[in-house]
């Protein structure tokens, strides 16, 4: 499934784990919403389910941010090429240049749902 233009809500499987990565996805597929992205989100945000899809991203950073995040970098093809796990605030991910786009997610995301370097990942709309 391509990215639309829309900013509807979306769920992430691992297809590989056979596990839910998220379930509450938002997209941030243009300027301003990747620009913004979490900035002004507050601990609350980062429930379990949740997730910010930032496309196209090679990397990002978490300036200004209040809380720690993992990060799940994709191919055009959604296998996981990178992943970062509890970054905390006031620093700058890796930029992976096989990347397309990163999953943001509240910390022990990747740790609960097994997420390693190499599996496909399934996202799409939740209906």
């Amino acid at each position: 499934m391509a990215a639309g233009n829309g900013n509807g809500q979306f769920y992430v499987y691992n297809k590989t784990r056979e596990t839910f990565v998220a379930t509450e996805v938002s997209l941030a597929n243009d300027y301003f919403r990747r620009l913004i992205g979490l900035l002004g989100k507050t601990q609350r945000w980062a429930k379990p389910g949740r997730a910010l899809w930032i496309i196209p991203s090679r990397g990002v950073h978490t300036i200004g941010m209040l809380f720690p995040i993992d990060l799940i970098f994709l191919n055009k093809s959604k296998e996981v090429v990178h992943i970062e796990e509890h970054v905390r605030p006031f620093r700058i991910s890796k930029v992976s240049l096989k990347a397309s786009s990163v999953l943001e997610l509240p910390t022990h995301a990747i740790y609960h749902s097994g997420t390693k370097v190499g599996d496909q990942l399934e996202i799409a709309p939740t209906r």
